[in-house]
């Protein structure tokens, strides 16, 4: 039996096709991925385009509601469907079919789930093991007060390809909460633990030098061995405003640090230029982007 302890490092993920997600209620649920939702999107549109363009003359004289719907749906054709299916519908979750985790599309009234991720790890070199899914969401009023004006006239695809606007997403004081779901049965906090100070130990040191160890124990040090996490525990990071990393495992709060670099350097994790996801990064920016537009 393998003893999971992390006194290794994680390796970035291998690239991998996008997990499928899909998105349930009470009332609907329905599959759907990035990449699916391009796809169909993509095909959705060339089909309106041609009917638009069989019926343009007689629709704008016999069927005026038809000739609206049609413009509108060019108009904000550049809008990701993921996006638009997570963002607006509340009341849903959304689940990885890989693992089984389920993110519900809200948390705390106005943060919105915008991209969904796996974190891996290579056992000696031969095996991958799913540790945890997680899910990255964030204030939409946050993101709308302090970046619409900067960000706000530029295309979804622009911001994707502008790297300010990446470095914006880390640095700004903008609610952000990191949602991990364990999905490894054998994972132990001692584990987290580890991992932590492995990886966050590393973004300190390369945004704020070596002279962090203390920052870094007192994060670390939140993760108590009086903790159990068995698969299905639920452990959220969240960057609260005047820059709070707020950890909570199971809906218990186990500490709050008041400091910039640490939430930079724990976000940078999942959103930054060497992610654990790459596609998740992907989502979330797209996503972010999208409700700019709205």
């Amino acid at each position: 039996m393998v003893s999971f302890r992390f006194p290794f490092s994680f390796s970035q993920p291998p690239k991998h096709t996008p997990p499928t997600y899909s998105s349930s209620s009470s009332a609907t649920s329905r599959p759907f991925s990035a990449t699916t939702a391009a796809v169909a999107v993509a095909a959705g549109a060339a089909a309106v385009a041609g009917v638009a363009a069989a019926t343009h003359n007689s629709t704008n004289q016999a069927h005026p509601f038809l000739q609206n719907a049609l413009n509108l749906f060019f108009a904000n054709r550049s809008l990701p469907l993921w996006g638009s299916l997570s963002l607006s519908d509340t009341s849903s979750s959304v689940v990885d079919s890989n693992t089984g985790a389920s993110f519900p599309s809200v948390l705390d009234e106005s943060r919105r789930l915008l991209g969904i991720g796996l974190r891996r790890k290579r056992v000696f070199g031969l095996k991958n093991i799913d540790v945890y899914a997680f899910g990255i969401y964030a204030d939409d009023k946050d993101l709308k007060e302090l970046l619409s004006e900067k960000y706000g006239k530029l295309s979804v695809s622009e911001l994707q390809d502008n790297k300010e606007y990446g470095d914006d997403l880390l640095e700004t004081d903008i609610g952000m909460t990191v949602r991990l779901q364990i999905v490894y049965g054998r994972l132990s906090i001692s584990s987290v633990r580890s991992a932590f100070e492995e990886s966050v130990g590393s973004r300190l040191r390369k945004f704020g030098g070596s002279d962090n160890q203390e920052l870094l124990q007192t994060f670390t040090s939140q993760f108590k061995d009086e903790y159990k996490i068995p698969k299905g525990s639920v452990i959220d990071l969240s960057r609260e405003r005047g820059y709070v990393l707020r950890t909570t495992i199971d809906g218990k709060e186990v500490g709050s640090i008041e400091s910039k670099l640490l939430c930079k350097s724990l976000l940078d994790l999942y959103i930054g230029e060497e992610p654990f996801d790459k596609q998740a990064k992907e989502d979330v920016k797209l996503n972010l982007a999208s409700l700019l537009h709205k």
